[in-house]
């Protein structure tokens, strides 16, 4: 399990940061979102789960820790469980590549998801990533086809999907993970197309400007949900999820247990094509006269 121990260093920049984000609501969501305390997916599946049994590999070029699988009992209800894991401490964020998935990682997610499917059991994912892994090598390996085939399987998933976006929802290296049923949020998690600080460098040609980016992209969970992007806003307790973690998980298992109920019924077909309906609708918005 992730360490506590280590505090982050104070950066040059993070006294201006945090002046913006005193005038910013966006982007103090954006801070409390990458908050070095706050819960990631291994500390959520030790507080939600028992028995979890973690599977390695995609079984055709290796592991990536980056992300998280395995099977688990949720309420006595097997689940399969997958999360992308940022790291605690230095050793660890270099271990997990700070939360960005390689081709592998994304691969070795759809083996245990055709298992799901197999035996028709439920998926829950957890989505905490500043992206998808951007280097040569995972290029080389087909990053793109990857998350392209994990888009295009989710929707034919014949089981329950439940997405949670816990922490930073990070472009399509979130959403290969995130073609769910029921999609939410955690109340301070941040879920876009782009990091404020790239949207910035791009559109403003200055990154120094990412706060003003954050309001723009319209990436909170209140942002998410009054578009009809996701189902649900998951609350947190009073400062962010950091400060007590423990209650943060029981809201999440209140929000996975009235899903589970709700998806139960439904067979293979209906969770298809309620699936295939929801993300249709997604950015719809005008209408002929």
């Amino acid at each position: 399990m992730a360490s506590d121990d280590e505090q982050p260093q104070a950066t040059a920049g993070q006294g201006a940061s945090d002046e913006a984000a005193q005038d910013n609501p966006s982007w103090a969501r954006v801070k409390l979102a990458r908050h070095p305390k706050r819960p990631h997916s291994l500390d959520y599946i030790q507080r939600l789960f028992r028995d979890f049994q973690e599977i390695h590999g995609d079984r055709r070029f290796g592991d990536d820790p980056a992300v998280v699988c395995g099977m688990a009992f949720f309420e006595d209800q097997p689940i399969m469980v997958i999360g992308q894991q940022k790291g605690r401490d230095t050793k660890q964020k270099l271990y997990r590549n700070f939360g960005m998935v390689k081709p592998e990682g994304y691969r070795k997610a759809m083996r245990i998801m055709q298992l799901a499917a197999k035996f028709q059991r439920p998926i829950l994912t957890l989505l905490d990533t500043p992206g998808a892994y951007p280097g040569i090598d995972a290029e080389e390996r087909g990053q793109a086809e990857a998350i392209a085939t994990n888009l295009r399987e989710m929707a034919r998933l014949g089981c329950p999907v439940i997405a949670i976006c816990i922490g930073e929802g990070g472009s399509g290296g979130a959403l290969a993970l995130g073609v769910g049923n029921r999609v939410f949020m955690l109340e301070n998690a941040v879920y876009s197309v782009i990091s404020p600080e790239s949207c910035a460098a791009i559109i403003y040609r200055d990154s120094s400007k990412a706060a003003l980016a954050a309001s723009a992209l319209r990436l909170t969970a209140q942002d998410l949900l009054e578009l009809g992007l996701i189902d649900g806003i998951i609350p947190e307790p009073e400062g962010g999820a950091h400060l007590d973690p423990d209650l943060a998980a029981e809201a999440v298992r209140q929000v996975l247990r009235q899903a589970l109920k709700e998806l139960g019924g439904l067979t293979p077909t209906e969770l298809i094509e309620q699936r295939y309906a929801k993300f249709r609708e997604m950015g719809s918005f005008f209408t002929e006269t």
